[in-house]
């Protein structure tokens, strides 16, 4: 099997891994009543109140569940953001189509991505302090970009080098 054979199957597979990436997360966005209720569960803080939680972390998670219990059950309509937050991490998959067509046409995407993984981290802190957001849950935030700008790095690395070989 040749070089670019090779560059190209490894493209098109860390793509996939990209967009799939975005399409979990985006869709992730939606029923965060559920999940807040569901990770509670597990933690086995369900049961208590804020104020009861014995760590910052179970103190943070009762506080987001409850929050968004009460915006629900007040005003359903602020939802309709992290409906909206969804559609445009679906959306920007969509795009990477375009890098699994022709990444070296599209090699454009990939810097894109690369781009927007690193304004992930400003993003984080300076939002995240206007909101309230204690640090380790923005670290949390910062980490999908750290983790995305990988596969792009290498799909657009391996995307030069297919354009040598082209």
């Amino acid at each position: 099997m040749n070089r670019e054979l090779i560059l190209r199957r490894r493209v098109k597979w860390l793509t996939w891994f990209f967009i799939f990436g975005l399409v979990i997360s985006g869709i992730t966005a939606i029923p965060l009543e559920w999940e807040m209720e569901l990770l509670t569960k597990i933690f086995g803080i369900a049961h208590l109140t804020p104020e009861q939680a014995e760590s910052g972390l179970a103190r943070w998670l009762l506080i987001v569940r409850d929050a968004l219990k009460d915006t629900n059950a007040a005003y359903p309509f602020i939802a309709y953001g992290f409906d909206w937050l969804a559609f445009g991490h679906i959306v920007i998959a969509v795009a990477f189509i375009g890098a699994l067509r022709d990444p070296v046409r599209n090699i454009w995407l990939f810097e894109f991505g690369m781009i927007a993984c690193a304004m992930i981290i400003p993003w984080a802190f300076i939002f995240g302090e206007v909101r309230g957001i204690p640090i380790p849950w923005r670290l949390i935030d910062c980490a999908f970009g750290i983790v995305g700008v990988f596969p792009l790095w290498l799909a657009r690395k391996w995307t030069k080098e297919i354009s040598l070989h082209g």
